[in-house]
């Protein structure tokens, strides 16, 4: 049965926040802000947190940087998931993925689909990793970072839950590399 092992330690991870959107500003950052209290309620740390323009040089400079910092375990992405021209989330950060998570597109759209129905379509929700780091591109709505926190990363990113979870198995992630980030 799939669960929370309450023998089990629980261990913080450092999750990095970053807000994709040409129109919010930090103080107006409700998705942002969601992702920040769910994260922290949870008992992680936020490691970083920031705010860039629907850019894909802009988007990826900032993902690349938390990607090399030991510091970060975790990237979550809001906003620019979308079909609009303006919307290049997926194409700024996919590139960057050494492997991909189909798994988290497809659980996050079965979870949004009973909440918005076929909308969820409009979405291109992705995720997955890169130099040890586990990265997940999410819609620019509060509602979905609370679909998606709520009903996935918050299992997955925590050691206790069973019968697997991502961090587990964060020592071995980059063991193809050699340089020991996930220790």
């Amino acid at each position: 049965m799939p669960g929370i092992d309450e023998s089990l330690p629980f261990i913080a991870l450092n999750i990095a926040v970053l807000t994709v959107s040409d129109t919010r500003s930090l103080a107006e950052d409700k998705s942002g802000d969601t992702l920040v209290a769910r994260l922290e309620g949870a008992g992680h740390k936020l490691a970083a947190r920031g705010i860039v323009q629907d850019d894909v040089e802009e988007i990826r400079k900032v993902v690349k940087g938390w990607i090399a910092d030991k510091g970060v375990d975790v990237i979550i992405s809001t906003g620019g998931t979308g079909f609009t021209g303006r919307d290049v989330t997926p194409e700024a950060i996919e590139p960057l993925f050494e492997k991909t998570m189909d798994g988290f597109s497809a659980i996050f759209h079965r979870l949004s689909y009973d909440k918005i129905g076929t909308s969820t379509i409009q979405s291109r929700a992705t995720g997955g990793v890169a130099g040890a780091t586990y990265i997940f591109v999410l819609p620019g709505s509060p509602g979905a970072c609370k679909d998606a926190w709520d009903g996935i990363l918050v299992q997955q990113l925590d050691y206790r839950y069973r019968p697997c979870n991502f961090v587990e198995i964060m020592p071995r992630l980059d063991e193809h590399l050699r340089r020991g980030k996930a220790k």
